[in-house]
């Protein structure tokens, strides 16, 4: 009762010490709801800062995402998520055990504490009262004492006079005598009162006051230890999650530890192959005889020596043979180029500049009218006449390198398997209906089914074509890869060109990006027409007339399908000119000719010659 006797005359402090004490307990309270806010915030900025780099759905940057790294940095984002998620734990927790709890203490805290200091002064003001009725009484009893003093001096004084009637005397005694009784009445009283008072006043400052203050200070005990109590549990809620916290650190530094430099470079290898084998070694040109110019190997454009080794077609001996007949010229008309030209070069050696463009396109009129007379008796080749330049993406995907056509076909093939497994789900599901129906009518109709069926049955026949035509695609590029000779791959091609369903499919007669002509199918037919035929057809096309001359200013290797080689300064003849694509159709000799960037030549048109 220490803290009750030594502040039993502080009443008023202990007042506004205690509702300090609250005040401390609603700062308390709105620091540790600032805090939660802020835990909330980071959360959210960490949430947003995850889902803005996570990879969008159906865009290229899912595909992104098979190597090691970006997998890697995919484990950070959903780490760092769920690293989020743990700071919202905190906020979570911080509200409910803290500034829930402290809110409510608080206001309990608030009500206790005008109770105890409303009894303080309730006893404050009864020790108050009892004082003043004691003050009261003892005036009383004073006043009474001095008027019974007056009265007995009057009486000793009216009884001394002789002259005084006996009357009077004895009015003045009995006078006296009252007084007397008042005072004494008045003194008991003033007694009484007195130690009511004192019994009061013990009572007050030993028993009510202790007691209001003990529990003043037993509620200021409890809130303190509150206060120190929200400050463990501050620390405990962050303690809480340091273990899930660190399991994502963990997780991050797994990720990165799972990074794999050589599975991400074999990745770029196996995504960016092309399947083509590099070219041969070019032959030496002696400039001392008057000889062809030979070219590289890995085009398949084939000289006159190299055509002699083929096989041939019929009983004429002309030593070449088609499509590798004045191939220059037959590819001309098939291929177009899918970029602009290479610009003239800037530097003094003109030569050290790549030939980067895709082999020009030659008008396509004349070789379908040209394929019409071929196959008189065969349905007519549109195919070469839709090949558009910048069109979309031939449905074989013959556009492609071997290695990568070769992918896109497998994945083709899987995906229209697993159309397939979808709609025969979805038959034999329907089949299971209909026999339900047909056993139990009450149910439904069988009958409502069978268009259903009839449905699906057609699309999976249309799906089942459609993977032996990818399959075939994918069994000649299979067929087609790097294992398979140079030599070989030509000899297919020469028979795969005439196969029925490149004369029905406009999308498979295509030029591959290295210029070279590719033709696709399902299946492999043999030639119908005479070899005789054949090669008369192409022996007998006349050479397109010179409109000009030109004047090589640079140095072009031609190196792509369709183009042709020119030395600085070198003199050739025009046959065809810019169509508004950069090219210009030039040629040598009788068996050379092809394209060149106009922006590499001169051009003298020959004002006399026809469409000059």
């Amino acid at each position: 009762f220490f803290f009750c006797y030594s502040l039993q005359d502080q009443f008023d402090n202990l007042e506004k010490h205690t509702q300090w004490g609250i005040d401390v307990l609603e700062k308390y309270i709105k620091f540790v709801k600032e805090r939660t806010e802020i835990e909330l915030s980071y959360a959210k900025q960490l949430r947003n800062l995850s889902k803005k780099y996570q990879p969008k759905k159906n865009s290229k940057e899912e595909e992104e995402y098979r190597y090691t790294s970006a997998r890697a940095f995919l484990a950070t984002l959903n780490e760092m998520n769920d690293y989020a998620g743990q700071h919202e734990v905190i906020s979570e927790n911080m509200t409910s055990l803290i500034t829930g709890e402290l809110t409510r203490y608080v206001q309990e805290l608030k009500q206790e504490r005008k109770s105890h200091f409303h009894d303080g002064r309730k006893a404050q003001q009864h020790i108050e009262t009892c004082w003043k009725q004691l003050e009261a009484s003892k005036r009383r009893f004073e006043r009474d004492c001095k008027e019974a003093d007056r009265a007995q001096q009057y009486f000793e004084k009216m009884d001394a006079d002789i002259n005084v009637t006996k009357a009077d005397v004895e009015k003045a005694r009995q006078q006296a005598q009252l007084r007397h009784q008042m005072a004494e009445d008045s003194k008991a009283e003033y007694s009484s009162t007195l130690q009511k008072f004192n019994s009061e006043q013990h009572d007050h400052y030993y028993t009510h006051i202790p007691n209001i203050f003990q529990k003043i200070q037993e509620m200021e005990e409890r809130r303190i230890v509150r206060i120190g109590e929200s400050m463990k549990t501050f620390a405990e809620v962050d303690r809480q999650v340091i273990p899930i916290i660190g399991k994502c650190l963990d997780e991050i530094t797994k990720a990165a530890e799972s990074i794999d430099h050589k599975n991400d470079s074999q990745l770029v290898i196996e995504a960016f192959k092309s399947g083509f084998e590099p070219p041969g070694d070019i032959d030496f040109e002696d400039f001392t005889q008057p000889m062809k110019r030979t070219i590289s190997e890995s085009s398949l454009s084939n000289s006159r020596g190299d055509g002699k080794s083929e096989p041939k077609f019929g009983s004429k001996s002309k030593g070449k043979l088609w499509p590798f007949i004045k191939k220059n010229k037959l590819m001309s008309l098939l291929t177009s180029p899918h970029q602009p030209p290479p610009p003239p070069p800037a530097s003094a050696s003109p030569s050290a500049v790549p030939n980067g463009p895709q082999s020009p396109k030659q008008q396509k009129e004349p070789l379908s009218h040209r394929f019409n007379e071929f196959m008189t008796s065969k349905p007519k080749i549109h195919c070469f006449r839709s090949l558009k330049r910048g069109g979309a993406g031939p449905e074989d995907f013959s556009n492609l390198p071997p290695e990568q056509r070769r992918k896109k076909l497998q994945q083709k093939v899987d995906e229209l398997n697993r159309d397939i497994q979808k709609e025969m789900d979805q038959r034999d599901a329907l089949t299971k209906m209909k026999d339900v129906y047909i056993k139990n009518p009450q149910m439904g109709d069988a009958a409502s089914v069978d268009h259903r069926l009839a449905e699906l049955g057609q699309n999976i026949e249309k799906l089942r074509i459609e993977v032996q035509k990818f399959e075939g695609w994918l069994a000649e590029v299979e067929g087609r890869l790097p294992m398979r000779t140079d030599q070989a791959r030509r000899q297919s091609g020469l028979y795969e060109a005439q196969n029925t369903s490149a004369v029905n499919s406009c999308a498979q007669d295509r030029e591959s990006p290295d210029g070279s002509y590719t033709e696709e199918q399902s299946q492999e037919t043999e030639l119908k027409v005479p070899a005789t035929d054949f090669d008369d057809e192409f022996d007998d096309e006349e050479p397109l007339p010179t409109i000009g001359t030109c004047k090589a200013l640079y140095t072009f290797e031609g190196q792509n399908e369709g183009t042709i080689s020119v030395a600085e300064g070198e003199m050739l003849y025009v046959i065809e000119e810019d169509k508004g694509d950069g090219w210009t159709r030039i040629r040598r000799n009788e068996d050379e000719e092809g394209y060149v960037p106009t922006s590499y030549v001169e051009v003298y048109l020959d004002k006399n010659a026809k469409g000059a």
